[in-house]
Formats: structure tokens, C-alpha cells, sequence
């Protein structure tokens, strides 16, 4: 039962600060300005009360601490809360907040408000800043991103804005929520502050769909003859993994890990179809889509006209995408755990054809042995190219993921060259793709699991990207020992390809080098490590890469400082 707590002769910073602390929030993710004293001040004052949490984090740029909190959040389920400065540091956090809102992560961001008196206020302006940086709407440019946002006004309302930002944030579909903090609020004095030690502001309960749609899909799977799944983030939920996979060995149907943000079905199981449902999609005679935002491309390829998909996610229409013209024959709204257990009590109520569900079992199974064996011989023709084959780098990586190993991977590896089986393993950047996610995401899951070995895998301009210099010194500054691989091809591949794709036989094709994609000269990567205490190493030959990987792990697991591994790729 939640009681009432007081406490007397105190800021709002304070009271914000305690609040935090009673809602299970650890840490703080900072990037400081101006607007912070009252909050540096109260965080001084709780050091020495001897108050642990929520602990400050300072993280010298804020796409780091965005993502550090995203990374957290990813692992824990648990949000966590990031300041950033006024108006400039709210533009720099922006890319960061896309993604958190695409990968549907909740979070509580926050930002300094510039003084909004000009004299007459302890905390007025003082400061040739402080007038250009307000803006008319500081809200306005991430709006379209956040659930919610708010401008503190008062002490007196502080509860309610905490906890109302909390229970939205957590709320399906989860998405960050954002809160303005002025300086004369903060540093507001308050007589009293009385609140719950418990929140009565809860998020909304979890759903499944309504019985009679799950019915209606029950008997398009049950009658099916070539259904198929395709999915891409249900993973964010590590126990509907298992739900998956009943429901797919009790209807022989495929899985395909499409641009998978999350390990959503085990890469080993014999209906594992691989990460490109393409193949498979002409011969499909139902589809079931589960929280995926681009189940195909239809550019390239699309399923015939009289194929039925069912849809299933918090939000199975993707509201929040100005356009998404995906078929839906059957929505079912809700956790895709909940859906597919109530789906699958649905199929298990009819009648089915055992020997027909035997037979597609078998058949799936070839396939996938098929599968891994191909993707087996790309990496051995690869093995022996210098640069580097991606697809051998990959399989190297393979080699060292064990057990307790999690991997951050932002577009480079080849999922289909490692071993991933276990729930809450892989994790790959939001759909959004603004990219520098990795590294800060990496060391917010080295946070949250400081037993496991944290594996973050890059492309060389997402590591620029990543603001490196920022994530080496956090994961100097408090211990996060992650070990960094950087795909080092010298360009934007994603860019160059996308010109190629464009005009195959035009002038970009025939330049020695195309415009806006080079990345050269490159940057010694591995020198940014090393000054920030970590090691690091650059691999110019395929046959040093799996004793430069082991090396870097030994450093990373027991000598336990971070490691950066530059892999001069093709």
C-alpha cells in the first residue's frame, strides 16, 4: 500500500531528484549547461546524504547519453532518465530520440529551459546565451517523436508530471516522453513536498487482440498451405521468443528475421528461414507479419494479390508513419506475446491435418540446413581476401560470441555468420537508422549487465557518427569494458550503393571515386582507444583477425578495459 512521505525545506531540483529515486529510476544520464546548477547542486547535496540513486552519469555528448539510456532500457525494460542542455542540446540528442521512438523505447528526456525572466529572479539571465538560445516552441522539433511533452511550471505539480511522464512512456506503444525544466523552477525553494512512495499513475496493462479476429486468423493459418512469419522486433519482449517458437513448431511454419532489431527466433532452430523472406514470398499463401514496420520491399518484391496477411503489434497500422500501404487482412493489436498465445489456443481448438504439418516440418528443416551450410561456404570463399571480406569478419566475430555475450550491431555484421539462440543476445539499431546509436547503446547494456561480454559492432562512419571520443571516455570514466569492432571499408556503403543502384552504368559507377561517400584518409580508430586507456589494434589481413579478436577479448574480460579492433575491410 503506497503512504505519503514528507520532506521539508528543499529546491524542486531536490524534490525532482528524490522523486526519481522513490519511481526506481538508477541513473541519470547528463549533459550539462547552464540550466543544471540547481540539479548539480541538488546531486552534490544527495552525495553527501549519502543517496545513491538516481546516479549521475556525465556523458560529454548527447547522442551518447540518449543511446546509453536506450541501451539500458533495451536490456532492463526499465526506463531511465537523460538531461541535456536547453534547446542546442535537445538538437543534438534529436537522432537519438528518433530512434529511441521507432525501436518504441521508453524514456524520460529532459531539457534546461534558457531563464525566462530577464532580472528580478535569483536565476535570471546572466549570460550572452541566454536570449538566443529560447526558442518560441522548445518542444516543437522532436514533438512528432515524443508521446508527450511538458514544461514543469511549479513545484506543487511536480508528482503528477513525473508520474504522468512515466505511466505514458511506458505505456504500449512505448515511446520517449519530454520534459522542460526551467531554471527558476528548479531552484525554486519549497516549503514541503509530499508525495506517494509509490506511483498511483500506472502504465496501461498489456492487450491481446479482440476473440473474434482471433478467430478469424486461427482459420487462415489452420487452412494455410504455405504460411510464413516474418518478424522483426518482437525480441523487445525476450519471453515472447518462446511463445514464437511453440507457435511456429505447432504449425510448421517458417520464421523469417527480417532487418530483425532484436533476436526475435533462434538461428539454429530447423524452421529458421533466414533474414530475406524474398525467396519465399511468391509461394506464401499466408502471412504473418509480427512487429515489423517493412515486412518487404515492394519496389523489389511482393507477395501475390490473393495472399492474406495478418498483422500483428501494439500498433499493427504503424499510425505514427505518415504512409505504410502493407495489407492487413487480419490487425490484431496488442503484446505479441499475448496475441500469439490467444492465437495459438485458437489453432489448437480446431481440427489439423498432423501428417501435412509433418511433411512441411521436414521440408523447412532441409532448407535451413541448406541455408547454414550456404552461408557457411560464402565465408569460407572470403577467408583468404585481403582487405578484409565483411562476411568473414563476421564469421570471426561468430567465433567469440559466447553464452554471456550480447552484441550491439548498427548494419555490419552478417547476422547469418554467428550464433545467436538465446533471447535478449543481439541487438540491432532502430528502424530509423540515425546513425551513432551503437556505441552509446553498447555501454548502457555494459551498464545494466556488467557480467556479460558486450560485443559492439560498427561500420567506420557509424563510428564517427557514435561521437567516439565521447563513448571511450564514459567507458573509461565508469568501467564499462566493451569490446568495439570497426568494419573499416573507407566509406558510406549504404550511400554508394544507393547511387550505384540508381544508375548502374552512370558516372559514379565509372569514378576511381564517387563523391560524398569516400571516407579517406582514413582515421587510425584504434589510436581514439588507446588514448582514452583502452587497446587497440589495426587488422589489415584475413588470417590476423581471429588471434586479434582473442586478443581484444582477453583485454576486455580480464584485464577489463575496453577494446577497439579496426578491421581494414573490402
Amino acid at each position: 500500500m503506497s503512504i505519503k512521505k514528507r520532506m521539508e525545506h528543499l529546491t524542486v531540483a531536490e524534490a525532482y531528484l528524490e522523486l526519481l529515486s522513490a519511481r526506481g529510476i538508477r541513473y541519470f544520464f547528463g549533459n550539462s549547461g547552464t540550466d543544471f546548477a540547481p540539479i548539480i547542486e541538488a546531486f552534490a547535496k544527495r552525495r553527501v546524504q549519502g543517496k545513491k540513486h538516481p546516479l549521475p552519469v556525465t556523458v560529454p555528448h548527447e547522442i551518447t547519453a540518449v543511446s546509453m539510456a536506450h541501451g539500458y532500457t533495451m536490456v532492463t525494460g526499465f526506463p531511465q532518465a537523460v538531461m541535456v542542455h536547453v534547446i542546442v542540446g535537445t538538437a543534438n540528442a534529436l537522432g537519438g530520440i528518433i530512434n529511441a521512438a521507432r525501436a518504441q523505447i521508453p524514456m524520460l528526456f529532459c531539457a534546461g529551459r534558457t531563464p525566462i525572466t530577464e532580472k528580478g529572479h535569483s536565476q535570471a539571465r546572466d549570460l550572452g546565451i541566454h536570449w538566443a538560445q529560447e526558442s518560441f516552441d522548445q518542444a516543437a522539433m522532436l514533438r512528432e517523436f515524443v508521446k508527450w511533452d511538458y514544461e514543469l511550471r511549479c513545484g506543487d505539480q511536480l508528482e503528477t508530471v513525473v508520474d504522468r511522464a512515466l505511466a505514458l512512456t511506458r505505456s504500449e506503444p512505448c515511446a520517449p516522453v519530454y520534459l522542460t525544466l526551467p531554471r527558476e523552477v528548479l531552484a525554486a525553494e519549497m516549503e514541503q513536498f509530499e508525495f506517494s512512495d509509490d506511483t498511483r499513475l500506472n502504465p496501461v496493462a498489456e492487450a491481446a487482440a479482440n476473440a473474434h479476429e482471433i478467430r478469424r486468423a486461427a482459420e487462415l493459418l489452420v487452412a494455410a498451405k504455405t504460411p510464413l512469419i516474418i518478424v522483426q522486433s518482437l525480441g523487445r519482449d525476450p519471453q515472447s521468443v518462446s511463445v514464437l517458437v511453440e507457435f511456429a513448431e505447432t504449425l510448421a511454419i517458417p520464421v523469417v528475421e527480417h532487418w530483425h532489431t532484436h533476436l526475435c527466433f533462434p538461428q539454429q532452430h530447423p524452421l529458421h528461414a533466414g533474414y530475406d523472406p524474398a525467396p519465399y514470398l511468391k509461394e506464401a499463401d499466408v502471412i504473418v507479419v509480427i512487429e515489423s514496420d517493412a515486412p518487404w520491399f515492394p519496389k523489389l518484391t511482393a507477395p501475390p494479390f490473393e495472399t492474406k496477411v495478418i498483422q500483428i503489434a501494439s500498433d499493427p497500422l504503424f499510425s505514427a508513419y505518415p504512409i505504410r500501404g502493407f495489407p492487413s487482412d487480419v490487425s490484431l493489436a496488442g503484446s505479441s506475446g499475448f496475441v500469439l498465445t490467444a492465437l495459438l489456443e485458437a489453432v489448437l481448438s480446431k481440427g489439423r491435418d498432423h501428417i501435412a504439418l509433418e511433411n512441411r516440418y521436414r521440408h523447412w528443416r532441409l532448407r535451413n540446413e541448406q541455408l547454414r551450410d550456404s552461408w557457411k561456404r560464402k565465408a569460407q570463399a572470403g577467408r583468404r581476401e585481403s582487405p578484409v571480406d565483411m562476411i568473414w569478419a563476421s564469421r570471426c566475430v561468430g567465433h567469440i560470441i559466447d553464452d554471456r555475450s550480447i552484441v550491439i550491431n548498427e548494419y555490419v555484421l552478417d547476422p547469418g555468420q554467428s550464433r545467436f539462440n538465446t533471447p535478449g543476445s543481439y541487438f540491432r539499431h532502430s528502424p530509423s537508422a540515425a546513425l551513432g546509436w551503437a556505441l552509446g547503446a553498447a555501454l548502457g547494456v555494459k551498464l545494466a549487465r556488467p557480467d556479460h561480454r558486450v560485443i559492439c559492432t560498427v561500420g567506420d562512419g557509424t563510428y564517427i557518427f557514435g561521437v567516439p571520443v565521447s563513448a571511450h571516455f564514459v567507458s573509461r570514466a565508469y568501467d564499462l569494458p566493451v569490446l568495439f569492432i570497426v568494419f573499416n571499408n573507407s566509406r558510406w556503403n549504404a550511400s554508394k550503393q544507393a547511387a550505384l543502384s540508381y544508375m548502374p552504368a552512370g558516372y559514379a559507377a565509372k569514378a576511381e571515386s564517387i563523391p560524398l561517400c569516400e571516407l579517406t584518409p582514413a582515421v587510425d580508430y584504434e589510436m581514439v582507444c588507446r588514448a582514452a586507456g583502452g587497446y587497440g589494434q589495426r587488422v589489415e589481413g584475413p588470417e590476423e583477425l581471429p588471434a586479434a579478436l582473442e586478443r581484444a577479448v582477453h583485454v576486455v574480460d580480464k584485464e577489463k578495459r575496453q577494446a577497439l579492433v579496426n578491421v581494414i575491410c573490402k
